[in-house]
């Protein structure tokens, strides 16, 4: 869906409190979540304004950030 929020507390609810507790803890985690919050505004800014961009980047800027969700989660859940 276009413009979809995906932030990690949306994607992640039932582990809202430990994003919390790493992001103040861990500061490689914290930069994680910070590159992902930031793709996942830019992929939506791209969508919702209907900014023209090459599907090549715009597929590479999903591609980080699905690559960054997937991070995130394992360390979420290690």
């Amino acid at each position: 869906m276009l413009g979809e929020n995906h932030a990690l507390y949306i994607e992640f609810p039932e582990l809202q409190s430990k994003i919390q507790q790493l992001k103040m803890a861990d500061e490689n985690f914290k930069a994680m979540s910070d590159r992902y919050h930031k793709l996942d505004h830019r992929i939506r800014g791209l969508e919702g304004n209907n900014i023209p961009t090459e599907d090549s980047h715009f597929s590479q800027l999903k591609l980080e950030r699905a690559q960054l969700k997937d991070k995130i989660y394992s360390i979420l859940t290690n």
